[in-house]
């Protein structure tokens, strides 16, 4: 299979696979709660009273926002399937983003408003949910939307010199990028498990304390993972940065006057004890996948090592840098 097949089918597979997520979301809610539900549902509102004025029963309530985005996600992974698309665009991720968020919210605020009642013409109001759905909804797409970054392209103007001499004055870039896809599903996974802890706390199901405490630590475990599941090293006249995850954040800076030496040397997992953000006897290294690295060492003898694509280009570039600084 051609990396363009590849990329392609990755893409389609990252639409199912977090579409899945959603939609055991979706139809869990109500099923899980329905011991403390009535059969019909309140499922819709009177705009100007705010009074409940349709219902669905307990299944059709659980199915029909599923199949919503069952239809909204198979679109988008059919589009980019016959588009050959190598990454989500933007607009996919807004689009899912944004309909994730909205049919979720809207499926918490039915639940927590039949919950406890003993006919759905008693349901409470879901004016505010409704509101704050939206808002959340809006925000997400954006955050989304922000989050995507194509592949940065790697200049070669430099790198492809006979030698690494770099002419005075003269401005240049090297840019490597990685990621490691497990890493980014462990991610998704907590972050899946954070959602469906803080739903159940929205629509009361479980105790607020208990629920709140396990989504901000599933929450904090999934921002953290996927800060190390991807990384960018970047190298110019002001030195080496290293950015993490999708939003560039956190980063890491060397300026030339603080290195002493680069490389590029072949490490494994098992030297550095593992995949992530590492600290072993090698020093610190960001492991993403086995193979080369990019290894800095600082004036302080400290080593800080990286595992990107051409380190040996930007060992060489960054030397040659240093060099010229010093």
């Amino acid at each position: 299979m051609t990396d363009r097949a590849e990329r392609r089918r990755g893409a389609a597979w990252g639409v199912a696979a977090s579409g899945a997520g959603v939609l055991a979301l979706l139809i869990g809610l109500p099923l899980a709660a329905r011991g403390r539900l009535p059969d019909p549902l309140a499922t819709h509102w009177s705009a100007g009273s705010g009074r409940p004025d349709g219902s669905l029963p307990l299944w059709a309530a659980a199915l029909v926002p599923a199949l919503v985005w069952a239809v909204l996600t198979a679109a988008v992974a059919l589009t980019l399937w016959r588009s050959g698309a190598r990454a989500l665009p933007r607009w996919a991720v807004a689009g899912l983003g944004c309909g994730a968020v909205t049919l979720v919210g809207a499926q918490v605020s039915v639940v927590r408003a039949n919950l406890d009642r003993p006919d759905w013409h008693a349901a409470g109001s879901v004016t505010g949910w409704a509101v704050g759905t939206l808002v959340v909804a809006a925000v997400s797409a954006v955050a989304a939307v922000l989050a995507v970054r194509r592949a940065p392209a790697v200049a070669h103007s430099v790198a492809e010199a006979p030698t690494m001499e770099v002419p005075p004055g003269q401005r240049f870039v090297w840019l490597s990028r990685t990621s490691n896809p497990w890493l980014q599903a462990v991610s998704a996974v907590l972050g899946l498990l954070a959602g469906g802890a803080a739903v159940a706390v929205l629509a009361g199901l479980t105790d607020r304390t208990s629920g709140v405490t396990t989504a901000a630590s599933l929450a904090v475990a999934a921002v953290l993972v996927l800060c190390c599941s991807s990384v960018q090293a970047r190298v110019s006249e002001r030195g080496l940065e290293v950015a993490f995850g999708p939003f560039g954040r956190p980063r890491r800076r060397w300026t030339p006057d603080g290195i002493a030496s680069a490389r590029a040397e072949h490490r494994t997992p098992a030297q550095v004890g593992g995949w992530g953000y590492r600290l072993s006897g090698l020093g610190t290294t960001v492991m993403l996948r086995g193979g080369a690295c990019l290894v800095v060492r600082s004036g302080t003898g400290r080593e800080f090592a990286v595992s990107v694509d051409d380190a040996e280009r930007g060992a060489a570039l960054l030397n040659a840098v240093a060099r010229r600084t010093g």
